[in-house]
Protein backbone atom coordinates (compact mmCIF):
# COMPACT_ATOMS: atom_id res chain seq x y z
CA UNK A 1 0.00 0.00 0.00
CA UNK A 2 2.74 2.27 0.83
CA UNK A 3 4.42 1.98 -2.59
CA UNK A 4 1.26 2.34 -4.76
CA UNK A 5 0.65 5.59 -2.47
CA UNK A 6 3.76 7.05 -3.25
CA UNK A 7 3.45 6.37 -7.00
CA UNK A 8 0.20 7.66 -6.91
CA UNK A 9 0.71 10.57 -4.75
CA UNK A 10 3.99 11.88 -6.49
CA UNK A 11 3.48 10.65 -10.59
CA UNK A 12 7.07 9.13 -10.25
CA UNK A 13 8.64 6.68 -12.54
CA UNK A 14 8.00 3.16 -11.68
CA UNK A 15 11.61 2.73 -11.83
CA UNK A 16 12.00 6.00 -9.59
CA UNK A 17 9.38 4.00 -6.94
CA UNK A 18 11.26 0.76 -7.65
CA UNK A 19 14.63 2.74 -6.01
CA UNK A 20 12.83 4.54 -3.64
CA UNK A 21 11.74 0.74 -2.15
CA UNK A 22 14.44 -0.90 -2.88
CA UNK A 23 12.62 -3.55 -5.01
CA UNK A 24 13.32 -3.86 -9.09
CA UNK A 25 11.11 -2.33 -11.01
CA UNK A 26 9.19 -5.03 -12.76
CA UNK A 27 8.28 -6.31 -8.58
CA UNK A 28 6.98 -2.29 -8.60
CA UNK A 29 4.77 -2.73 -11.60
CA UNK A 30 3.69 -6.19 -10.44
CA UNK A 31 2.30 -4.67 -6.86
CA UNK A 32 0.96 -1.66 -9.04
CA UNK A 33 -0.85 -3.76 -11.45
CA UNK A 34 -2.31 -6.42 -9.11
CA UNK A 35 -3.15 -4.51 -5.69
CA UNK A 36 -4.09 -1.28 -7.03
CA UNK A 37 -7.56 -2.37 -9.24
CA UNK A 38 -9.42 -3.40 -6.22
CA UNK A 39 -12.33 -1.66 -5.44
CA UNK A 40 -15.92 -2.01 -3.41
CA UNK A 41 -18.89 -3.47 -4.53
CA UNK A 42 -22.36 -2.12 -3.48
CA UNK A 43 -25.82 -2.93 -3.48
CA UNK A 44 -29.20 -2.65 -5.75
CA UNK A 45 -31.07 -0.73 -3.50
CA UNK A 46 -28.35 1.96 -2.78
CA UNK A 47 -28.43 5.92 -4.07
CA UNK A 48 -25.83 6.43 -6.40
CA UNK A 49 -24.31 9.58 -7.92
CA UNK A 50 -22.62 9.28 -10.32
CA UNK A 51 -20.41 12.44 -12.66
CA UNK A 52 -17.10 12.23 -14.98
CA UNK A 53 -14.05 14.07 -15.16
CA UNK A 54 -11.03 14.16 -17.49
CA UNK A 55 -7.99 13.12 -16.94
CA UNK A 56 -4.87 13.80 -18.76
CA UNK A 57 -2.95 10.43 -20.73
CA UNK A 58 -0.41 10.24 -22.32
CA UNK A 59 -1.65 7.04 -24.11
CA UNK A 60 -2.71 8.52 -27.63
CA UNK A 61 -4.85 5.39 -28.19
CA UNK A 62 -7.45 5.86 -25.81
CA UNK A 63 -7.58 10.18 -25.53
CA UNK A 64 -8.71 12.40 -27.69
CA UNK A 65 -8.24 16.61 -27.53
CA UNK A 66 -11.07 17.70 -24.68
CA UNK A 67 -12.38 20.84 -23.03
CA UNK A 68 -9.32 21.05 -21.47
CA UNK A 69 -7.17 21.50 -24.52
CA UNK A 70 -5.34 18.49 -23.65
CA UNK A 71 -5.34 14.88 -24.94
CA UNK A 72 -7.61 13.00 -22.21
CA UNK A 73 -9.80 10.61 -21.14
CA UNK A 74 -13.25 10.84 -19.16
CA UNK A 75 -13.12 8.41 -16.43
CA UNK A 76 -17.03 7.98 -14.92
CA UNK A 77 -16.74 7.35 -11.18
CA UNK A 78 -20.49 6.59 -9.28
CA UNK A 79 -20.24 7.41 -5.50
CA UNK A 80 -23.12 6.02 -2.73
CA UNK A 81 -25.14 8.77 -1.42
CA UNK A 82 -25.08 8.21 2.43
CA UNK A 83 -21.20 6.60 2.52
CA UNK A 84 -19.74 9.05 -0.22
CA UNK A 85 -17.66 5.81 -1.20
CA UNK A 86 -16.70 5.47 -4.62
CA UNK A 87 -18.62 1.92 -5.44
CA UNK A 88 -17.79 2.16 -9.25
CA UNK A 89 -15.06 3.14 -11.66
CA UNK A 90 -16.15 3.10 -15.87
CA UNK A 91 -13.84 2.03 -18.25
CA UNK A 92 -11.75 5.10 -19.58
CA UNK A 93 -13.49 6.69 -22.80
CA UNK A 94 -11.64 9.03 -25.22
CA UNK A 95 -12.23 12.88 -23.76
CA UNK A 96 -14.18 14.28 -26.24
CA UNK A 97 -17.07 11.76 -25.32
CA UNK A 98 -19.77 13.58 -23.46
CA UNK A 99 -20.86 12.13 -19.87
CA UNK A 100 -24.38 10.34 -21.80
CA UNK A 101 -22.21 8.49 -24.38
CA UNK A 102 -19.21 7.86 -21.70
CA UNK A 103 -21.84 6.37 -19.07
CA UNK A 104 -22.82 4.00 -22.10
CA UNK A 105 -19.58 3.25 -23.22
CA UNK A 106 -17.63 3.02 -19.89
CA UNK A 107 -19.44 0.34 -18.76
CA UNK A 108 -21.36 2.45 -15.83
CA UNK A 109 -24.93 1.88 -17.39
CA UNK A 110 -24.45 -1.86 -17.17
CA UNK A 111 -23.04 -1.37 -13.32
CA UNK A 112 -25.14 0.18 -11.77
CA UNK A 113 -28.75 -0.93 -13.41
CA UNK A 114 -31.55 -1.50 -11.37
CA UNK A 115 -30.27 1.63 -8.61
CA UNK A 116 -31.05 4.84 -8.64
CA UNK A 117 -28.32 7.17 -10.00
CA UNK A 118 -28.40 11.27 -9.72
CA UNK A 119 -26.36 13.12 -12.08
CA UNK A 120 -26.25 16.71 -13.69
CA UNK A 121 -27.72 17.27 -16.91
CA UNK A 122 -25.13 16.08 -19.01
CA UNK A 123 -26.96 12.62 -18.91
CA UNK A 124 -29.87 13.93 -21.15
CA UNK A 125 -32.05 11.67 -22.36
CA UNK A 126 -30.87 8.18 -19.46
CA UNK A 127 -33.93 7.63 -18.05
CA UNK A 128 -31.85 5.35 -15.81
CA UNK A 129 -30.65 8.70 -14.43
CA UNK A 130 -31.91 11.33 -11.91
CA UNK A 131 -31.18 14.85 -13.53
CA UNK A 132 -32.31 18.64 -12.24
CA UNK A 133 -35.02 20.12 -14.03
CA UNK A 134 -34.26 22.00 -16.91
CA UNK A 135 -36.04 25.31 -18.23
CA UNK A 136 -38.98 24.75 -20.75
CA UNK A 137 -38.44 24.89 -24.31
CA UNK A 138 -40.54 27.43 -24.76
CA UNK A 139 -38.87 30.21 -22.66
CA UNK A 140 -40.82 29.72 -19.83
CA UNK A 141 -39.61 29.52 -15.83
CA UNK A 142 -39.49 26.75 -13.61
CA UNK A 143 -42.38 26.17 -11.00
CA UNK A 144 -41.21 26.89 -7.47
CA UNK A 145 -41.04 23.28 -6.54
CA UNK A 146 -38.95 22.67 -9.51
CA UNK A 147 -36.40 24.91 -8.37
CA UNK A 148 -36.56 23.60 -5.24
CA UNK A 149 -35.48 20.17 -6.33
CA UNK A 150 -32.80 21.44 -8.06
CA UNK A 151 -31.51 23.06 -5.22
CA UNK A 152 -31.69 19.79 -3.14
CA UNK A 153 -30.46 17.94 -6.11
CA UNK A 154 -27.09 20.49 -6.77
CA UNK A 155 -26.48 20.50 -2.75
CA UNK A 156 -26.38 16.01 -2.66
CA UNK A 157 -24.90 15.90 -6.45
CA UNK A 158 -21.84 18.26 -4.96
CA UNK A 159 -20.53 15.19 -2.99
CA UNK A 160 -19.66 13.21 -6.16
CA UNK A 161 -17.28 16.68 -7.22
CA UNK A 162 -15.99 17.15 -3.81
CA UNK A 163 -14.76 13.22 -4.27
CA UNK A 164 -12.74 14.35 -7.44
CA UNK A 165 -11.18 17.00 -5.51
CA UNK A 166 -10.47 14.88 -2.96
CA UNK A 167 -8.65 12.30 -5.74
CA UNK A 168 -7.12 14.75 -8.17
CA UNK A 169 -5.09 15.62 -5.23
CA UNK A 170 -3.09 12.31 -6.53
CA UNK A 171 -0.52 13.71 -9.01
CA UNK A 172 -1.06 10.47 -11.56
CA UNK A 173 -4.53 12.04 -12.42
CA UNK A 174 -2.93 15.33 -13.41
CA UNK A 175 -0.70 13.72 -15.84
CA UNK A 176 -0.49 9.64 -16.47
CA UNK A 177 1.74 8.17 -18.02
CA UNK A 178 1.71 4.51 -18.41
CA UNK A 179 -0.58 3.39 -21.46
CA UNK A 180 -3.50 0.75 -21.62
CA UNK A 181 -5.03 -0.03 -18.53
CA UNK A 182 -3.30 2.10 -16.42
CA UNK A 183 -5.52 5.06 -15.95
CA UNK A 184 -8.11 2.88 -15.15
CA UNK A 185 -6.68 0.95 -12.55
CA UNK A 186 -4.80 4.15 -11.22
CA UNK A 187 -8.34 5.78 -10.65
CA UNK A 188 -10.06 2.91 -9.18
CA UNK A 189 -6.62 2.64 -7.04
CA UNK A 190 -6.57 5.99 -5.91
CA UNK A 191 -10.54 5.75 -5.17
CA UNK A 192 -9.70 2.70 -3.07
CA UNK A 193 -7.32 4.48 -0.73
CA UNK A 194 -9.51 7.44 -0.45
CA UNK A 195 -12.40 5.18 0.73
CA UNK A 196 -9.97 3.73 3.39
CA UNK A 197 -9.21 6.98 4.61
CA UNK A 198 -12.90 7.69 4.87
CA UNK A 199 -13.73 5.03 6.36
CA UNK A 200 -11.02 4.67 8.81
Amino acid sequence: MLLIAAYYRTNLTLRQVALLFGVSKSAAHRVVDHLAPVTRAYGPDTVLIMDGTLVPTHDRKVTAPSKNYRYSVNMQVVIDVNTRLVVAVGRPVPGDHNDCTAYRDSGMERQCRGARVMADGGYIGNRQVIMPYRRPRDGGELLCWQVELNTVHKKIRARVEHAFAQMKRWNILRNRRRNRDGVHHATRGIALIRNLTLAG
